[in-house]
């Protein structure tokens, strides 16, 4: 063997992380979950909003019926088609999150109230736990596969 090979060998520094094996793997998986797990906790307020605006009248009178006015439908809509397309692309994610956090527990407040049906009981639990992923969100942030991100390079 050489001298060059042999000083080459001995001195070369350790391949960067990214290089390593299975730790590429493990990346991309961590980078596809997040991304997946903005996607799967958004998608309830997206289509939610989307189908307020075809039901326009009937959720207004929903709303009035429980004491909200109304005229509070426009902002509801907004904050959940854009609050949910701001999380699923990753933009200004920690905002975002921390906005409809409130928005669930609030809704899980006077929307579903009613503990002695179970069917209440379990919405309002579905709400504070989707409240609990979007404080993940604000906490750990959006993720390699996000506006936020490529923002921050």
């Amino acid at each position: 063997m050489s001298t060059f090979s042999t000083a080459t060998a001995g001195n070369a520094p350790a391949p960067p992380a990214a290089h390593r094996p299975g730790e590429s793997t493990a990346n991309t998986v961590q980078r596809v979950s997040e991304l997946a797990g903005r996607i799967l906790l958004s998608v309830l307020f997206l289509l939610s909003g989307l189908g307020k605006i075809g039901a326009y009248a009937g959720t207004a009178a929903y709303m009035s019926s429980v004491g909200v006015p109304s005229a509070l439908l426009p902002v509801v809509i907004a904050t959940e088609v854009l609050g949910g397309l701001a999380i699923i692309v990753g933009w200004k994610t920690r905002i975002a999150a921390f906005l409809l956090a409130g928005y669930s527990l609030l809704s899980a407040l006077i929307f579903h109230n009613n503990f002695g049906d179970q069917l209440q009981m379990i919405m309002f639990l579905k709400n504070v736990s989707i409240a609990g992923g979007f404080l993940l969100l604000v906490a750990t942030g959006p993720g390699a596969l996000s506006i936020d991100r490529r923002i921050a390079r």
